[in-house]
């Protein structure tokens, strides 16, 4: 069984940095690859994590991509940037050299994000791909600055193996992962969390887009109804919502951290950034499910295209009224 493995966080961010910085802090051998300002600031001054027992700073490996990290058979890629990057990266990655092989044919690479189309897509470049749904707000909005505002626990990964089952290399991961204030069940049906989170994943884009929250939760709960539907015509089964509460129990729970105020959720945190959505990944998950099983998704649609038209017009969070979703029939 693979006990002592080094962790390369492919998309050292919100989730990411949170992840890397607190398997780092319990002393797992980490790399962090991020890009830009927040790589230059990870160099120069390390990785701050922000969590509601400590402001810590972390000196941890980085890299840019794999061709400035010779690659180990001991490694297990941690994937966690946003689902409109994973088929560039994970093209990358695939190919790297790990001795005479590639990263494709030897490592394990681990889905840590939202949506349900991240493990296909690295199914189709890696041997070994395992999934992870994602319960871990936190917040990156400054270089090298991450806060992680839940506790006892910073967060829950459920972990499989895509499509299904598990193995020794997931059971040591949790493991880690456990050691390191991140719970992390190990399941034989991952894909069913994973659609189950998606559903959670919906209401991203509304807390992202309008003001005034009330306004906006009927036509949430319609966008809910919807994937619902939608799943039931694809003959997909998730996790109930009563599955998913039991599991976090109180193990999660924000906390107020002084200095660092809460903002909004991923999708928040992107248009505020003026970065890409992945909006076309959850909500347009629903809307290519209803096109093709002849469900109307006429909600998760409209909210769908106005995502797209806001980042390209650079429309600030919170800032448009309900008035701005065109619903069709």
């Amino acid at each position: 069984m693979l006990t002592v493995m080094r962790y390369v966080v492919i998309g050292a961010g919100a989730v990411g940095g949170s992840v890397g910085g607190r398997l780092a802090e319990s002393g797992h051998e980490v790399v962090l690859v991020a890009r830009g300002a927040h790589l230059a600031a990870l160099r120069t001054v390390g990785l701050r994590l922000v969590t509601p027992e400590a402001d810590r700073m972390l000196h941890v490996a980085t890299a840019a991509g794999p061709d400035e990290l010779e690659l180990r058979g001991d490694d297990v890629l941690l994937l966690a940037t946003k689902t409109q990057d994973s088929t560039v990266l994970l093209e990358a990655w695939g190919k790297a050299p790990v001795g005479a092989r590639t990263a494709g044919k030897i490592l394990p690479v681990v889905c840590v994000q939202n949506g349900v189309t991240n493990e296909r897509l690295a199914a189709e470049r890696f041997d070994r791909v395992y999934g992870a749904c994602v319960w871990l707000p936190s917040t990156h909005l400054q270089p090298g600055v991450v806060v992680a505002p839940c506790a006892p626990l910073t967060g829950i990964l459920h972990l499989g193996r895509h499509p299904d089952g598990n193995d020794d290399t997931v059971r040591a991961v949790a493991a880690d992962l456990e050691a390191s204030r991140i719970r992390a069940p190990v399941h034989p049906d991952v894909m069913r969390w994973k659609h189950g989170k998606l559903l959670n994943n919906l209401g991203n884009a509304f807390d992202a887009l309008f003001e005034q929250e009330d306004s906006w939760l009927p036509l949430l709960h319609q966008a809910v109804e919807e994937g619902r539907a939608a799943y039931e015509a694809a003959g997909i089964v998730t996790t109930t919502p009563e599955e998913e509460r039991d599991a976090r129990g109180d193990l999660m729970r924000p906390r107020e951290i002084a200095g660092h105020p809460r903002s909004g959720g991923s999708t928040w945190q992107s248009l505020a950034r003026g970065l890409p959505l992945e909006t076309e990944h959850l909500n347009g998950e629903i809307v290519r499910l209803g096109r093709l099983h002849g469900v109307p998704t006429p909600v998760n649609t409209a909210v769908t295209a106005l995502a797209r038209v806001a980042v390209a017009v650079g429309t600030p969070p919170r800032t448009l009224t309900v008035d701005a979703l065109h619903l069709t029939d």
